[in-house]
Formats: C-alpha cells, structure tokens, sequence
C-alpha cells in the first residue's frame, strides 16, 4: 500500500525535480525527502528518478507513474479542500427552517445579524411543518431549524433555548374551561388531550401530551394531527384540548377556540436544532448569532 508522504514526495521531486526545494515545498529535511523516494523505489523494485550530481530527472517508469497518479491524486485534494470549506468555511448556502409565524419573526432578526457579520453567506428561510423538521436536517435538505424543545432523538443536535414562553391550553370555545382564568396540569385528567404525530420524538410528544398528571392521574389521550392548524380545528370541533404556546392567542386567534393559561405548568422553550453531521461552521456561527441576539436588551421598554 502507498503511504501518503512517499506519494506526495514522488508528486513533489516529479515536478521540482530537485531535492532541496521538494524538501521545502513539504517542510521536511532534504534527508527525509531522499530517504523517502529511496525506500519507495526499493518497495517498486526499480528506479523512479535518474540522479546524477547536476541533475534529478524521471525515469520512464517513474514517468508512467507520475502520468496516472497525479489526476487522481488533484482530485483527492481538492474535493477534500470542499469538505474543509463546508465545514469551515463561512461562505455558500445557509437553509434555516422554523415552524410558526414567530419563529419566523425571530429568525428574521438572527438572520439580518448574521449576514451582517457575515456578508459571503447566504441564507434561505424556509417554513416547515413540525413533523418535516427531523426528516429534512437527515436528508440535508435544511441545515438548521427554530422549533420547539425538547426535540431528543439520536443524531440530533439541541442548541441553547432562545425563547421561553408561558404554556397555555387551548380548549373548545364552548368548553367549561374555557370561562375560567387559569387551568391546572391536574385539570389535564378531566379532559381529552390531542396528541402529536408519532413520527415526532418521544420527548416532545410526552412534553405537550403527558401520560400522567403529576399526582399520578392518568391523561385521555384523543386523535393526532400532523399540522398545527389541524391540531386547533380538532379542538375547535370539540374533538380534545391541546397545550401551545403563549404566543398561538396572539397569531391564531379563532372564534371557535380558547386559550387558557396554566398556573402551574413549565414554560414552553423553542431553540435551534440541527443534525450531528451537518455541524459546520456556518451552523454554528448562526446558532452564536440567534443566542446574542435573544441575550441584547430590548430597545423597547
């Protein structure tokens, strides 16, 4: 098997065809370099470059060699200087996916910051449905979204929470709930709960759609809906209730649903997530960006 020095020596001499400046194009001893080409040419079992005291040249063989080495050899350098410049490199694509209006509107924020530090990036947003946001940071088809936490699943990045936001329900307009000013993570046990598609983590179905109360009661769950939408038609139609954020009273209101704030329950958290293989610089340079910006105070009181 060719190591990769004795072949980038051979590449070297082949195109210096001198010893000292091949050993300074590779940053090694001119002793290096010769000890190299010899031990090569031992394992070949015939000369790859004839030497005499004034001058280097190749051998036929060693031309041979060079002749069909040397594409192959470019072309391994460079697609390898394409994956460093994905990984490393701040310039090119950046596909960011969000779910919802407001994270639409934080994304825009992060998205003018980022470009601003850094022009020679592109960024495209794109809105997903929950349910497509797993499936498309595999498939590489977006390289980082803003949804909801907690998104646990193996291969899954989950970056620092932005956003934390009062947890409420939204009940049926006509609903006994719906006169009251609070609701309980307890009152979850007298009522049917919509639940979120299957295809989704098993940390964020059990987030909005819990299989206990916390004193133990068990929770009614109701059919599943694949779009948010769906999910407040179903309760609107008096089909369950459903857990959001505090934000849905504000971007989707509705005649026929209510939101009920908790009293007692955790906030929802909404950050970046994106996939471990797709971890490159510029996914993480936008993740920096989102985090400084949710950190700046408000201009506004």
């Amino acid at each position: 098997m060719l190591e990769r020095h004795e072949l980038e020596a051979f590449l070297t001499l082949a195109e210096e065809l001198h010893f000292g400046r091949t050993a300074e194009r590779m940053h090694v001893s001119t002793a290096r370099v010769s000890q190299t080409i010899a031990k090569l040419e031992r394992r070949i079992g015939i000369p790859l470059f004839n030497r005499t005291s004034r001058r280097v040249e190749l051998s036929l063989v060693g031309r041979q060699l060079y002749d069909e080495t040397r594409p192959a050899w470019s072309r391994i350098t460079d697609a390898f200087e394409r994956a460093v410049d994905a990984g490393r490199g701040l310039t090119g694509l950046l596909r960011v996916a969000f779910t919802g209006p407001a994270a639409g509107q934080l994304l825009v924020g992060a998205t003018q910051t980022f470009r601003a530090r850094h022009p020679d990036c592109q960024v495209q947003l794109r809105e997903a449905h929950l349910p497509e946001v797993l499936p498309w940071l595999r498939s590489g088809e977006v390289d980082i979204a803003l949804t909801c936490h907690p998104m646990h699943q193996e291969g899954i990045v989950t970056g620092p929470v932005l956003v934390r936001e009062a947890r409420m329900l939204a009940v049926p307009a006509g609903h006994a709930f719906a006169r009251r000013a609070t609701v309980s993570v307890e009152d979850l046990a007298r009522v049917t709960v919509l639940q979120m598609p299957e295809t989704l983590p098993e940390s964020l179905r059990e987030d909005r759609a819990p299989h206990r109360t916390p004193m133990g009661k068990p929770i009614a769950f109701g059919p599943s809906a694949t779009t948010f939408n769906e999910t407040l038609t179903l309760v609107g139609a008096g089909e369950g209730v459903a857990a959001v954020s505090a934000h849905t009273r504000r971007y989707f209101a509705r005649p026929d649903v209510v939101y009920v704030p908790f009293e007692d329950a955790a906030p929802v958290e909404w950050g970046l997530v994106w996939s471990a293989d797709g971890a490159t610089a510029r996914v993480r340079a936008f993740s920096e960006t989102a985090l400084d910006l949710v950190r700046e105070p408000s201009p506004n009181p």
